[in-house]
This record gives structure tokens, C-alpha cells and sequence, in this order.
């Protein structure tokens, strides 16, 4: 089964950018609709952007759109979540998350998601 390691986390200030980055290992990325969600200390986690197998399918919780780029790279095995404009409600460890091979449609729903990575911090300075 897939397994999934994300990166690029870390302290910027509001307003500024960062990339995320998880790297798939233990099966093609190209077969897995892909997920980025959220989760901040006392809060539940939450949908932030999802892709299609093929990137040609988005979609993004209301909060990011505009802000927030999902991207992802099939031949390096690598989904991207580009984060710009960041705001004080955005700090929260980000985790990558993937559909099963058979399950071609993007969600929402992080129950539809089995794969989960570790996650990797995003923190804010005012």
C-alpha cells in the first residue's frame, strides 16, 4: 500500500508563502486521487484541497480558494500544496492524504481517504 511523507512546513510570517510537499513511496501516485486537510490544536481536521489522478480535477475548502494551489507532479511521485497569502486561521499540521487506486473521484470527505501521512507544521507569525 502507499505511503505518504510530507515536508515543507515552518514558521513564515502572515502574508508570506510556503509549499508543501508529500512524496509517495510503495505504489504509483498516478493511481491515487490525493488530499491535503488541516488540523490545528482543539479543532477537528478539516478538508483544505483535493485532485484528481490526472490534476485535471480540483477543488478547495472556501477559505483557501484563490490562496491555495494543488498541484501534482505523477513522475516524481509528489502532490504539492502551494500556500500564499497565509493568514493567522491557517496555522495547523497539514497532512497528505490518498483514495484508494479504485476510487477515481475527488472529496472532500477525509473518511474516504485510508492513506494518511504524519503531517508537517504550518505555523504563522503575526
Amino acid at each position: 500500500q502507499v505511503q505518504l511523507v510530507e515536508s515543507g512546513g515552518g514558521l513564515v510570517q502572515a502574508g508570506g508563502s510556503l509549499r508543501l510537499s508529500c512524496v509517495a513511496s510503495g505504489g504509483a501516485l498516478s493511481d491515487h486521487v490525493m488530499g491535503w486537510f488541516r488540523q490545528a490544536p482543539g479543532k477537528e481536521r478539516e478538508f483544505v484541497a483535493t485532485i484528481s489522478r490526472s490534476g485535471v480535477a480540483t477543488d478547495y475548502q472556501d477559505s483557501v480558494e484563490g490562496r491555495f494551489t494543488i498541484s501534482r507532479d505523477n513522475a516524481k511521485n509528489t502532490v504539492y500544496l502551494e500556500m500564499n497569502s497565509l493568514k493567522p486561521e491557517d496555522p495547523a499540521l497539514y497532512y497528505c492524504a490518498a483514495r484508494p487506486p479504485q476510487k477515481i473521484t475527488i472529496s472532500p470527505s477525509a473518511h474516504e481517504y485510508p492513506y494518511w501521512g504524519q503531517g508537517t507544521q504550518v505555523t504563522i507569525s503575526s
